[in-house]
């Protein structure tokens, strides 16, 4: 049988232009043009101040470890134990979930404010998530 496979995001035509940009290598988000807020998840108006008036820009890819919890157990299908699902503040300032890769998932290594930066998991022709590695450097 068959293992069991991570759950996988499902685009909409709000949020198709961020699975575009990380099918690109690229992690876009959104500012208003109103008010110059940077916002993240992807949506058709500003959270801030409410304008329709949006762009979508590529983003650095940098920030750093906000916060994280190591799961240990077994349970989500697609990922080994134990792995980090962490919350990553963006230098551009939205913050996003996602996961730490190349490095050990314990408290140790996974120090908050370390510096991180982007890396892209394709997941299938359709979906590639946006990760976080140790920066370089």
């Amino acid at each position: 049988m068959a293992e069991p496979q991570r759950a996988r995001p499902k685009p909409t035509p709000e949020t198709q232009h961020f699975w575009d940009g990380t099918k690109a290598g690229e992690l876009r988000l959104q500012r208003c043009d109103a008010c110059a807020h940077v916002y993240f998840p992807p949506r058709p108006f500003c959270p801030s101040c409410a304008s329709r008036k949006v762009s979508i820009f590529k983003a650095s890819g940098k920030g750093f470890l906000y916060s994280y919890v190591i799961n240990h157990r077994p349970a989500a299908p697609g990922f080994t134990p134990p792995y980090a699902i962490a919350v990553v503040e963006l230098d551009e300032g939205p913050r996003m979930m996602s996961n730490i890769i190349d490095c050990p998932q314990t408290p140790e290594a996974l120090a908050l404010d370390m510096k991180l930066e982007v890396a892209f998991q394709q997941l299938d022709d359709k979906i590639t998530l946006p990760v976080f590695r140790p920066a370089k450097g």
